[in-house]
């Protein structure tokens, strides 16, 4: 059966050339790659394309251009049966973990993905990632879509979008899922894993969220840091959260100072949201002494959540205007699949 996907550029590697009278690169317009992959079509599923202007390069992608996105997947969502984002690799794991939290009740594909090497390139990685991309958004069993979430797919492999991070500047495999397993893989076949993918209530319609609040701060600890670092932080105006990267398992320093600090902002109305630096693994907070009083002066547990998808979740839960109390829950709870919680 004839699929419909929409293909939504937004600038990145994957449609970037080099400008004329610069070593440089920028970005170009969708319809070029449409030229050099003629391939895609082969599939003979109706085929769209849209850009979001302006085109930019993923660094400069705001919690506007998530708003953007967002909006135009509702307005398209009852014509087409997947959705594929090409966005540049830096920010892409912001940008789905977004957009998973934005997009409520999804019950189709949306997939990230983009490239290393541009489009215009001989050995470039665009055309796996992009043909693999429209396979799954057109994938379906019994009439159901068989990946109805958000999704970065680089390199052979499917993740959710808000458990990945990007941690390779050099190589084809850009993006890691450190504490979540692939919801599918690329070989011979496709080979989906149904136990690791979110489900859909069919009864359910897409609703989204555009209202994202960006006062937040990321604090990471490091040995001998000062109690000026701190204020500076702490002293941002209109600051409503703070996500603590901190050592191991959650564990920061036990100096007096610091806790007051902590507890005093907490006691003000600042969220704290503690992660750890580590790529692998969970914050448990207790485990040690060492992150005893984080739990006294007020801190939350972010579990297994990724920088980003920690970012993303805060802006969302703090632009539905919740109290402090009420987004502390929600972030002790796995809203899109975003954490684990034993």
């Amino acid at each position: 059966m004839q699929k419909s996907i929409l293909i939504i550029y937004t600038g990145g590697t994957i449609g970037m050339i080099t400008r004329p009278d610069k070593n440089s690169l920028m970005p170009f317009d969708f319809e070029e790659i449409r030229k050099h992959f003629p391939e895609i079509e082969k599939y003979g599923h109706r085929l769209s394309a849209v850009t979001i202007h302006p085109v930019v390069d993923s660094s400069n992608i705001k919690p506007g251009s998530w708003i953007k996105i967002a909006e135009l997947i509702r307005d398209e969502y009852e014509q087409y049966d997947g959705f594929i984002i090409l966005h540049g690799t830096d920010t892409m794991s912001f940008s789905s973990s977004a957009l998973s939290f934005m997009l409520d009740d999804l019950g189709k594909p949306v997939i990230f993905t983009g490239s290393q090497l541009p489009v215009s390139t001989l050995r470039t990685d665009a055309r796996e990632n992009l043909i693999a991309a429209i396979e799954i958004a057109s994938a379906e069993k019994e009439g159901s879509p068989l990946v109805p979430e958000v999704c970065i797919y680089f390199e052979f492999k499917l993740f959710r979008g808000n458990r990945t991070t990007k941690h390779n500047t050099e190589d084809f495999n850009a993006f890691l899922s450190p504490n979540y397993p692939p919801l599918a893989e690329s070989g011979v076949r496709m080979r989906y894993h149904p136990e690791h993918i979110l489900k859909k209530d069919n009864s359910s319609k897409l609703k989204i969220h555009t209202r994202l609040d960006n006062n937040i701060a990321i604090l990471k600890i490091f040995p001998g840091i000062s109690g000026n670092v701190l204020d500076a932080t702490l002293g941002t105006v209109g600051l409503k959260a703070v996500i603590m990267e901190t050592f191991g398992a959650g564990n920061a320093p036990t100096d007096p100072w610091f806790y007051e600090k902590i507890r005093a902002a907490n006691e003000a109305g600042i969220v704290f949201l503690n992660i750890t630096q580590c790529t692998q693994g969970s914050v448990e907070m207790g485990r040690y002494e060492t992150s005893e009083h984080l739990i006294k002066a007020g801190v939350i547990s972010g579990y297994d959540s990724t920088p980003e998808a920690a970012v993303t979740k805060l802006m969302f839960l703090l632009g539905q205007e919740l109290p402090p109390a009420e987004i502390k829950l929600l972030l002790n709870k796995p809203i899109k699949g975003e954490i684990t919680v034993s």
